[in-house]
């Protein structure tokens, strides 16, 4: 047995991991997201059924996730750019006030209790769904984005909030770039950008988060399951990554198909779902 699991058991996790590994790739093509928001809840359920500690199952899961995010972000910014959707301005302007807000991520990561991922995935999961569901035209802070300090403050809590949720960023610059008056689908090509600049520095801050805990559990062969490095599962990572650079282009197809609307109540509606699995979790403790 590994981690607690015999073999048949892990032919069906390590399938079930292939197969979260296509559908994370796809939706990062379609929402301009890297991926996290289905790969944490997946990774919550596998590693549950691991064994691995309660202390430490969220985290690892965030980790794990923006270790994968990173070939997603990468072949979906790629599909994007080459069709000219991307905004290389905002890019500019957000890049280093991200990577700061990411550092600060992987810094609260290291000390912050289980129970606070969960809580921060929640509360934004749902109120992007509920911005999305909800839209009404009139619903903006700008004609345009800010160009100033305000816009790097953005990029920041962007950094901070998407490393403590294991997100490549998309889902936060979606809903700033809409709230300024742009087009969701450019605000998906650019999502897809900022997801790189995001899950680098986050899997190597999750790492670095994840050296003490590994020392308080030193009993669960490497938090239960082998092969982890910090909070990040390199088995995980190895059997989710392949199929991510498949799909993702086939999402940003679909992406640019899809009207306005669609896109933005299957993003919303996909983002109710996921929150909804983290309250049953905070009210069960499972």
């Amino acid at each position: 047995m590994i981690a607690g699991l015999d073999p048949r058991e892990l032919i069906e996790l390590a399938l079930l991991l292939i197969a979260v590994g296509a559908l994370s790739g796809f939706l990062a093509g379609v929402f301009g997201i890297g991926g996290g928001a289905i790969l944490v809840p997946v990774f919550y359920e596998c590693f549950r059924l691991a064994g691995v500690p309660m202390e430490v199952r969220m985290p690892l899961c965030i980790g794990t996730s923006l270790a994968i995010i990173i070939p997603t972000s990468l072949a979906s910014f790629r599909a994007h750019y080459k069709r000219g959707a991307v905004d290389m301005g905002i890019l500019r302007l957000w890049w280093l006030p991200i990577v700061l807000g990411v550092g600060a991520g992987s810094v609260t990561a290291r000390y912050a209790p289980e129970r606070l991922f969960k809580i921060v995935f929640v509360m934004v999961a749902w109120s992007a769904a509920a911005r999305l569901l909800l839209s009404r035209e009139s619903w903006k802070f700008g004609d345009d984005v800010p160009k100033g300090f305000l816009m790097r403050v953005y990029g920041f809590f962007v950094g901070l909030l998407s490393t403590l949720m294991g997100v490549g960023g998309g889902l936060f610059a979606n809903l700033l770039m809409t709230f300024y008056g742009r087009p969701i689908h450019q605000a998906v090509a650019t999502s897809s950008a900022i997801a790189v600049l995001i899950s680098i520095p986050g899997a190597i801050g999750y790492v670095y988060a994840g050296w003490p805990a590994a020392a308080r559990f030193p009993d669960v062969a490497a938090l239960q399951l082998p092969f982890t490095l910090g909070y990040v599962s390199l088995i995980g990572a190895l059997l989710v990554m392949p199929t991510t650079l498949v799909t993702a282009p086939l999402g940003v197809k679909v992406a640019h198909a899809l009207s306005k609307r669609a896109l933005e109540m299957a993003f919303g509606a996909y983002m109710f779902i996921v929150g909804g699995r983290f309250v049953i979790s905070l009210l069960s403790g499972a």
